[in-house]
């Protein structure tokens, strides 16, 4: 039995919502995301990490192309040192794209669960359907000259690889991320072992309400990235169209009432709506924040439905630096027309 204690103002775990998977595992419906977005070191969110767990988060929302695991790997040693059970928190890591052959799956895993310092993963998930790589750091213009579109029986074969991982227990459950409706349906028909969860973009300027029923209606969790808009994006991320949901007047107002932070009110809808929001932050205040708002007063059915109506289809995160020669534009990488773009 964990012997680790929520600091006095923190939040009890037993009152964070939870998320039951098909296998009956319950995924916490609060985790805190680790990327650094190219603007925060890798000790600063080894340290939030720590402080997280101090307040009441048990799911941290991790990836090797983080380039943090290693140190996030030691704040979870440190945590479990101090009485943090490992089955008492939920632990999310990512295939990187470079990693999609069928020879570097269980590697790449393994050396995740080795930095991480873990045994198992809770849930690993394929961080984008293309085995198209970026160097880090690399401008919004940049492309890989192998780059090329979805080819389903590659995936697959990366997906068999991900299968054996449950086979080994290294891992206890699979999914996707960045994938779409069309992607989604070929992986449910062929796949031995279903996703269990699909991690996506989710925000009020973003919903997807589409893909969002679809992933819920298969029976995978979605969970939510950029949930209060990414406001520290990496400057790639960003075009002039882009909205900023934190001063929507709708999300301020709902702030204004409650009495808190906007980004505050992006959580409580998210957690509300049945998605799994992992925002990232660095500052305590902004963490405990964010926890509190998925167990405080809920919006009235009102709100959420004044919420549903700021959807501005504002994609924040486009993926331009996965494109292959011949593309058209970002949106090819999102089937947006219901079908798989092609070479």
């Amino acid at each position: 039995m964990s012997t680790f204690r929520t600091a006095g103002d923190g939040v009890e775990p037993a009152r964070v919502p939870v998320r039951t998977l098909y296998t009956g595992a319950k995924m916490p419906a609060v985790g805190l995301g680790t990327f650094g977005s190219d603007r925060f070191s890798g000790e600063e969110i080894a340290e939030a990490v720590k402080g997280a767990a101090n307040v009441g988060y048990r799911h941290v929302d991790c990836a090797a192309v983080y380039g943090n695991e290693p140190l996030i790997g030691q704040a979870f040693r440190e945590l479990q040192s101090h009485g943090l059970d490992r089955a008492d928190f939920w632990v999310t890591s990512k295939l990187w794209n470079d990693r999609h052959a069928e020879a570097d799956v269980i590697p790449a895993c393994e050396k995740t669960l080795k930095d991480l310092r873990l045994e198992y993963l809770d849930l690993y998930l394929v961080h984008w359907p293309f085995p198209n790589y970026h160097a880090p750091g690399v401008g919004v213009d940049s492309r890989d000259p192998h780059a090329r579109p979805y080819i389903h029986a590659d995936y697959m074969r990366t997906w068999r690889q991900m299968e054996k991982l449950v086979d080994m227990g290294l891992v206890r459950h699979i999914g996707t991320s960045n994938m779409t409706i069309p992607k989604l349906t070929l992986l449910l028909r062929d796949a031995d072992v279903a996703p269990a969860a699909n991690e996506m973009e989710l925000h009020p300027h973003f919903q997807q309400p589409e893909l969002f029923e679809f992933v819920v209606g298969h029976g995978l969790v979605p969970i939510g990235f950029c949930p209060i808009g990414s406001p520290t994006r990496p400057d790639r991320d960003r075009t002039p169209d882009d909205t900023v949901d934190i001063e929507d007047p709708v999300i301020v107002r709902i702030a204004g009432r409650l009495g808190i932070h906007p980004a505050e009110v992006c959580v409580k809808w998210a957690v509300q709506r049945g998605q799994v929001p992992i925002p990232f932050a660095v500052s305590r205040a902004q963490y405990l924040g964010n926890l509190e708002a998925a167990v405080g007063d809920p919006l009235s059915d009102d709100e959420m439905r004044d919420i549903a109506g700021i959807d501005k289809r504002c994609r924040l995160i486009k993926g331009q630096v996965f494109l292959w020669q011949g593309a058209g534009g970002w949106e090819d990488l999102w089937d947006e027309d219901g079908t798989i773009a092609g070479l």
